[in-house]
Formats: C-alpha cells, sequence, structure tokens
C-alpha cells in the first residue's frame, strides 16, 4: 500500500518580518470531511506497512499478560471503621473501588466498579472517587470520549445506582465540606482551562450550583482539594511560575474563600493545615523551597526547615503529631519527616536509582505513612513507616508471575556532560546478560518540561524489550525538575534548546561508554517530550535509527499562537509568546514542524488522538506529511491516529497493552539491525 499524500493548501504566515508556508494547515479544520478521511488513509497505511510484525506484537502482549497478576488487590487503606481498596479481575480492564467494614478482611462494599461505568464506551477514564467525610455518599467524575470533559455523578456508598444530581460539565478535581454535603468542584472554560470553583448542595438541582472563586488571569488554573485533617477546602490558582492558595473552612461551605499567602509573581508555593497553622513549602527567598508554618489567623511565618540549593522542597504533607515534606534531593525522589522538637529526617534507601511517592494515607491522627517504593527493577512496593521509630514494614510488592528471575536485571545511574558542562543524570536498566560492549540496542527516553521529573519506575512491558538485549535508558534532561527548581529554568523559554542538546549528549555518553551500538538507537518520549522527540530529529537526525513521538507537540509557533486553543496563554510562560520577536526567535530555532529539512530521517511512529484537548490531533498529522516530503530516506514514517480518544490514548488496560506492544514491536523491527526494508514510494495520485 502506497502513503497517503495529502493534498498541499498553501497558506503564508508573515511573522516580524518571516513568512513561512504551510502546505497542511488545512488538517486542523476537523469540518472538513477530508481530514477525517486523511487521518482513517493514515491508519490504513500504518497497519500496513506494520502488518508483519502481527506475530510480534502477539508474542510481547501476551508476555505482559502471562507476567501480571490480573485478580488483584491494592493494600487496604484505613478511616475511620472503613478500609479502603481497589481491586481487578481478570478479563476486566478496569478497576472496582471498594471498601471493607470494621477491617482490612471485613464486609466489602463495592464503590464503583469501573468495568460497569466503561459499559458501551470505547473510551472511560475516572478523573476522581471521593468519598465524603460521613462515610455515605460518592462523587465521582468521568469521561467518556478522552475529551477531558468530566460528568460528576453520585451515589450512596455501597449503592449500585446514581442519584438524581448530576453536574455535566467539569474538571478533574474536587472535594467535599466536612458535613458531606456540599462538593466543591472545578469547571474549565472553552480553552479547557480549569477557570471556576462551583459547589453543589447535594439533592438539589445542579443549576443553582453556587460560584465560589472564579480565576480570570488566563495564565492560571485552578485545582481543588481538601486537606487531610479535614479543616479547609483549598483553591489552588497555579501558572508556570506562580501560585497562590486560598482556604475555605471545610465546616463553614458558603464561606469566602481567603488567600493563605497572597499571590507575588514569580513565586510558587503549597500549603497544607496541621492544628492552628498552616504549613507552607514556598519559594520566597528560596529557590528550591523552604518549609515555614503560619498561624491560620495570620502572622509571620517561623521556618521549620531553611532552603539548601539542589535541595528541592515542593509539597508539606501534614499528619496530627508530624509533617511529611515531599521533594527531591541528590536528582532523586526523596522524603523529609518533620516532628515537633526533632530535626527533619531524610527518608534514605540504599538502591541507586528508585522512586519514592505517597501512599494512600487517609488517616490523619497516626504516626504510621505509607509510602511507595519502587525501581526499574523493583516492582512498585508498600510500606508502613513508623514516623518516631522509623522502622519500615513492606506490606506488599506487586507480583511479576511468568518465571520472571528479577535478580537477571541490573538499575545504575550515569552522568552525562552537556556541551555547556551541566551533568545530566541518567537512569540506565539492562539484562545482566547483555553486553555492555557497543554492540545492543539502546532505546532513550525523555521528556523535560514543566518541571516534571520523569520517575525511574518498574515496568513489565519494558522487560520485553530488556529480555530482547535492548538497553533502556530515561534521559533527565533540563527542562524537568530532577536537580531542583533551576534544572526547570534552564530547559525553558530562552534556554529550551538545553533540553535538546542535553538528549543528544546523554545519547553520545551512553555509546560512548557501550551501553549501545551507533546504528541501533532508539528514542522515544510523549507530548512535550514529543516535542523532544521531533526537535532531535532535527538536531541529529542520523543518531537515531527510530523515535516514537506520541501525542507530539510539534507545531510549537503555530499553536502558541492561537489563543482560542485549550493551554495556549497558559504556557506562554512555559515555551514563550511568539507575538513577542525576541520569544518568537527562541521558538523558531527548533520548532519541529517549521524545521524539517531534506535529510535521512529515522524510522518514525507518531501518535494522536482525534479528541485530544492537549496536543491537536493535527499536530502529528501534518507533522508526518511533511517529514514523507522532505525525507531523502525509505525508513518508515507512520501516524496510528486514534479516532475515539484523546490525550492518554486508550484506556482499558488490555487496550493500553496492545498499544505497548505496538510500540515496542515497532521499535525492535527496527532495531534488530543496521538495515531494515525499505517502505513503498508514496503514490502520487494519492490524497
Amino acid at each position: 500500500m502506497n502513503a497517503p499524500t495529502p493534498a498541499r493548501r498553501p497558506v503564508e504566515r508573515t511573522l516580524h518580518g518571516v513568512t513561512v508556508v504551510d502546505e497542511y494547515a488545512w488538517m486542523k479544520d476537523r469540518e472538513d470531511p477530508g481530514v477525517l478521511e486523511h487521518l482513517e488513509r493514515e491508519n490504513r497505511y500504518t497497519s500496513a506497512v506494520t502488518g508483519q510484525l502481527a506475530g510480534l506484537r502477539r508474542e510481547l502482549y501476551d508476555e505482559f499478560e502471562a507476567r501480571t497478576l490480573e485478580t488483584d488487590l491494592s493494600v487496604p487503606a484505613r478511616r475511620g471503621d472503613w478500609w479502603y481498596a481497589t481491586r481487578t479481575e481478570e478479563g476486566k480492564g478496569y478497576r472496582i473501588w471498594i471498601r471493607r467494614e470494621g477491617g482490612p478482611d471485613g464486609p466489602e462494599q463495592v464503590l464503583l466498579d469501573e468495568n460497569a461505568a466503561a459499559a458501551g464506551h470505547a473510551y472511560f477514564r475516572l478523573g476522581y472517587l471521593l468519598v465524603d467525610p460521613t462515610d455515605a455518599v460518592v462523587a465521582y467524575a468521568v469521561d467518556v470520549d478522552g475529551s477531558e470533559r468530566f460528568v460528576v455523578r453520585f451515589r450512596e456508598a455501597g449503592s449500585d445506582g446514581d442519584l438524581p444530581d448530576e453536574v455535566p460539565l467539569a474538571s478533574s478535581s474536587a472535594a467535599w465540606s466536612s458535613d458531606g454535603r456540599h462538593l466543591f468542584y472545578t469547571v474549565p472554560d472553552a480553552a479547557m482551562r480549569p477557570w471556576q470553583v462551583w459547589r453543589h448542595r447535594l439533592g438539589t438541582d445542579p443549576g443553582g450550583d453556587v460560584l465560589v472563586y472564579q480565576e480570570d488571569d488566563e495564565r492560571f488554573s485552578l485545582d481543588v482539594s481538601r486537606t487531610r485533617s479535614g479543616g479547609y477546602v483549598l483553591i489552588a490558582a497555579g501558572s508556570a511560575t506562580t501560585s497562590e492558595v486560598l482556604a475555605v473552612d471545610a465546616d463553614d461551605p458558603a464561606a469566602e474563600p481567603r488567600s493563605v499567602a497572597g499571590r507575588v509573581d514569580g513565586i510558587e508555593y503549597r500549603v497544607d493545615h496541621r492544628g492552628d497553622e498552616f504549613w507552607i513549602v514556598t519559594e520566597h527567598d528560596a529557590l528550591d523551597g523552604r518549609l515555614v508554618r503560619v498561624p491560620v489567623n495570620g502572622g509571620e511565618p517561623v521556618e521549620v526547615m531553611a532552603h539548601v540549593e539542589g535541595r528541592r522542597l515542593v509539597a508539606p504533607d501534614c499528619f496530627a503529631g508530624h509533617v511529611m515534606v515531599w521533594g527531591r534531593q541528590d536528582g532523586r525522589s526523596a522524603a523529609f519527616v518533620v516532628r515537633d522538637g526533632v530535626p527533619p529526617r531524610a527518608l534514605v534507601f540504599d538502591e541507586e536509582v528508585y522512586q519514592l511517592d505517597p501512599g494512600r494515607n487517609l488517616e490523619f491522627d497516626t504516626d504510621v505513612v505509607r509510602v511507595g517504593f519502587e525501581s526499574p527493577v523493583i516492582p512498585p512496593s508498600v510500606y508502613d513507616v513508623d514516623v518516631v521509630t522509623g522502622e519500615r514494614t513492606l506490606l506488599k510488592r506487586t507480583p511479576v508471575l511468568g518465571g520472571v528471575d528479577l535478580g537477571s536485571y541490573r538499575a545504575v545511574r550515569e552522568w552525562a556532560d552537556a556541551p555547556d558542562g551541566s551533568r545530566i543524570p541518567i537512569s540506565v536498566v539492562h539484562h545482566v546478560d547483555t553486553p555492555l560492549d557497543g554492540t545492543a540496542a539502546l532505546v532513550v527516553y525523555a521528556y523535560g518540561a514543566y518541571g516534571i521529573s520523569i520517575p525511574p519506575r518498574f515496568s513489565i512491558p519494558r522487560l520485553s524489550l530488556l529480555d530482547r538485549g535492548v538497553v533502556y535508558a530515561i534521559a533527565h534532561v533540563r527542562g524537568g525538575g530532577e536537580m531542583g527548581k533551576r534544572w526547570h529554568r534552564r530547559g525553558r523559554m530562552a534556554d529550551k534548546m538545553n533540553t535538546f542538546t542535553d538528549l543528544v549528549a546523554v545519547t553520545e555518553h551512553l555509546v560512548g561508554s557501550g551501553y549501545g551500538a551507533r546504528d541501533r538507537v532508539g528514542a522515544r518520549g510523549a507530548s512535550a517530550g514529543g516535542l523532544t522527540m521531533g526537535a532531535v530529529v532535527n538536531l541529529a537526525p542520523s543518531m537515531f535509527r527510530v523515535v516514537v513521538a506520541e501525542v507530539p507537540f510539534v507545531d510549537v509557533i503555530n499553536t502558541m499562537l492561537d489563543e482560542s486553543l485549550p493551554l495556549t496563554i497558559v504556557e506562554w510562560e512555559e515555551w514563550g509568546d511568539p507575538s513577542i520577536p525576541e520569544q518568537y526567535a527562541w521558538m523558531a530555532a527548533y520548532a519541529p514542524y517549521e524545521n524539517v529539512a531534506a535529510v535521512e530521517h529515522p524510522a518514525i511512529l507518531a501518535t494522536g488522538g482525534l479528541n485530544d484537548p492537549r496536543v491537536g490531533y493535527w499536530e502529528p498529522a501534518k507533522w508526518v506529511a511533511r517529514l514523507r516530503d522532505r525525507t531523502t530516506g525509505k525508513r518508515p514514517i507512520v501516524l496510528k491516529m486514534e479516532m475515539g480518544a484523546g490525550h492518554f490514548a486508550r484506556s482499558g488496560r488490555y487496550e493500553m497493552w496492545e498499544d505497548e506492544a505496538f510500540v515496542l514491536a515497532f521499535m525492535l523491527d527496527q532495531l534488530a539491525s543496521g538495515s531494515s526494508p525499505e517502505v513503498p514510494e508514496a503514490d502520487p495520485g494519492a490524497s
């Protein structure tokens, strides 16, 4: 089958004296019947080009399935007289939310069976499930098309039918008042920015809900939550560089929100509550954060943990007798225990590469904190930590079936030198039998945006790569948050190019250190990481044998010029505003779509979602079309578009396994040797 050759309908854009031509701007018009026809044609072509991989995909899928305990139960978490958990059942793609009375083995109530809620829908995503503080009512939010427009429904706990109340449009955060009669929820604007908080009274028509707070600054999005103490509902307003937290007394849901620490441009902070104080991690006079406490009724802050550059404090997590502070130290995730009269103490693990997360902690008055721990070679593990004695109790480690010997894999940390002298951390995992002599296939994953750190987690599907002799690495490039706030700043706005040159430096280091063969290197990234993929394809096209760019943000300038699109204004502080000449110049230097050159490209698999509110489906579609126009090579360049999903692709676990098997089979096929079959020429007569 010949590759699609969509019509070229040139549109000129002149900005700051620079004129560029976009032959595929028409793909943005979803009402154009040619758009859906073209996307369907792309999917048929992708199926044809990858058809010979069906056997490998089936083999990979079977490995995922054989190694997964499909019928499983999470560790129950106590709240009062109830123990809450989720479970999965073999053959069912979604979770079942339950609680047990009196103890973890007590009689069970089903709160929500996602499988039943998903019935009849090609896509299903649960935004949240919240049991009210009186344990009587469940509020839950669902998205059934990937648009991230949620419907909020209510049911009596233990019932399988919904109450008449239904909020027709919401975002993915909410919080209950203390009496369990009022739900605070966020609502998106036309650009999908959560911009309002509303209050619904249970048992009333949602048409009469009350607007609690509205954020008119289009740079800011809202999130709402309830403190573990139960004392406050917190409304967090955040932009890329600034935040503000407002508090509502949870016992008085009609009270006006009041700011906890104001709003200062360039300062971010996070808040929790304990006793008569708010505990705050703030960047005020502290680039990487310091911990302070301040009376809820106002007063001078008292510093508890001072600022240490490179030790990133992110958020306080309050309990009755202590505070956990989550952050990063030495490039790893970290947690610090703060108790009255005792110096803060870090939770320390011996592994070289790992991820530490807060667990499901529902009780406020407890000295035991639940944490999650994993690494690329240690499956997800749940520990209870006694904050007084430091004793740790392993409650569960996710089993890996199929006779897998986890001792056959090794995870290490490497460092690469960037062109400016910065040292870039790398998480590497491989099978112990894989020779590190420069002959192995190598896959490098990268993201690099928003200050988000990519955690080195365990992955059952990744074992299928490792068992086939592939070395896998996560490049913790700048733009992320791995090495503190400065790490993010040095990979955004005017310094965004550092993200891409960091990935090149990491790949050179790994190849030079024997982790992979120079002609057997793959790269993978998603969303903003898809931007990273698109940029390095232009920057160093001969470096990679194969590139997977999932829902890639590759049409950067056009998207950032369109204020009607979701996230555009919000993200000017991350990427820049191209209407400003200087900022346009930054973006024009790396914008993937506009810098595609006539060179030999890697094999490329791009994915997209027709209903994606974050990265428009047209971005990967346009990019693939232009790549095929200009490439001088013969390697496959394909687009896999989900016609009924959004940013997060398909939703059931079996569908996700199928999608992952598709990606891994494509990569393995390209990395199998230094050459691969050529793809057919495009048909000039196709449109």
